[in-house]
């Protein structure tokens, strides 16, 4: 997953953070099955895998939704 995330990155500006879940018990508890998970504004957005044409497609509905505002 973080292939993919810093492809996408290479062409679209995003502020990425990995966190490792192991040190932050609330995290551990939410994701524990679940990674690697990607969380886009908070939310998870992604779980195990994604493509980068998944990705890009979820940062513009993102953006379309900001422009809305």
């Amino acid at each position: 997953m973080r292939q993919v995330v810093d492809a996408v990155a290479a062409s679209i500006p995003l502020d990425f953070r990995q966190i490792d879940i192991d040190t932050d018990e609330d995290l551990r508890r939410l994701y524990d099955w679940e990674v690697p998970v990607l969380e886009i504004d908070g939310r998870k957005a992604f779980k195990f895998r994604v493509t980068a044409s998944q990705l890009r497609a979820r940062i513009q509905r993102r953006g379309d939704a900001d422009d809305r505002d």
